[in-house]
């Protein structure tokens, strides 16, 4: 019995080629995909024959379904890279336009919450990894790409390679992190779960690290058992290091650093959770004499 062979269009693999010519990150390649793939089944034909009639149905139709206006803008990036760059028809979009999306408060974790979550963790590797995207405020993609080799202990700084944006930054390393790097770093030697200069936090085949899915897993089920209450995730660990820092007055250009943020207003958003911050204004009530 002869397999049958999959073969790619020739759109779709000049699309594919368009974006590995520019370098986009895997994920976002796998993104775009997805979102073409999408107005694919909406038309029922190639997308090369979408007009902007039928783009403006297709963002339409996402509306009345409730897709959120996060996703909708992020379809019309995708879309906006396949007809203008690999189509040449920068015209198609011309009925489509951005959604305005809602800014939201992000949700802080308390010193105590973070505390309490961080010792619910199951074993030494899922409290370390924890630890690590609280510590050092790091997104969930960077604390499963970490290697032996990114962290300093010489200069007391995690590196983190090729983060968001494809830029390299440092991290901080404090004392209390470096000592539980160290512990999860000497068991997992000692049950040969680690290779030499390889992943920080290795899957069970130690050639590969673990997923984002299974770091956000290991959260919430420490967040479980510790019983928070909270909407949370793990990148609610790396809004609460912001806000937390914030409120312990270290200058926002720095903070701004650490996390790798390229505007000073991105970072600044945590001032409106800074609790510990509102509370030290003395408002203009309390001069006066009632």
């Amino acid at each position: 019995m002869a397999i049958p062979i999959t073969t790619i269009s020739p759109l779709r693999q000049r699309f594919i080629e368009d974006m590995h010519l520019r370098k986009l990150a895997p994920a976002t390649q796998a993104s775009y995909i997805r979102a073409v793939k999408k107005l694919s089944l909406f038309l029922n034909r190639s997308p090369h024959t979408a007009t902007p009639e039928d783009l403006r149905r297709f963002q339409l139709q996402m509306v009345n379904d409730g897709v959120s206006a996060t996703t909708i803008n992020a379809t019309i990036t995708a879309l906006s890279f396949l007809f203008s760059v690999t189509l040449d028809r920068r015209d198609a979009l011309r009925l489509m336009s951005s959604v305005r999306t809602p800014r939201k408060l992000p949700t802080i974790l308390s010193p105590e919450e973070v505390t309490r979550l961080i010792n619910a963790a199951s074993t030494p590797r899922n409290k370390t990894v924890l630890a690590i995207a609280y510590g050092a405020g790091l997104r969930i993609s960077e604390v499963a790409a970490l290697k032996v080799s990114d962290i300093d202990s010489q200069r007391m700084v995690l590196k983190i390679d090729q983060g968001k944006g494809n830029k390299d930054r440092f991290a901080m390393l404090s004392p209390a992190l470096l000592n539980l790097l160290r512990d999860w770093w000497r068991i997992a030697h000692a049950q040969h779960l680690m290779l030499c200069d390889g992943w920080l936090f290795p899957g069970q085949n130690p050639v590969f690290h673990l997923t984002a899915r299974q770091i956000s897993r290991i959260f919430h089920a420490a967040a479980k058992e510790a019983n928070l209450t909270k909407r949370a995730s793990m990148h609610t660990l790396r809004h609460s290091f912001a806000t937390h820092l914030l409120e312990q007055k270290v200058d926002i250009r720095i903070i701004q650093v650490l996390l790798g943020h390229s505007k000073l207003g991105t970072t600044a958003h945590y001032s409106q959770v800074a609790n510990r911050t509102l509370r030290d204004v003395k408002g203009p009530l309390e001069y006066l004499t009632l």
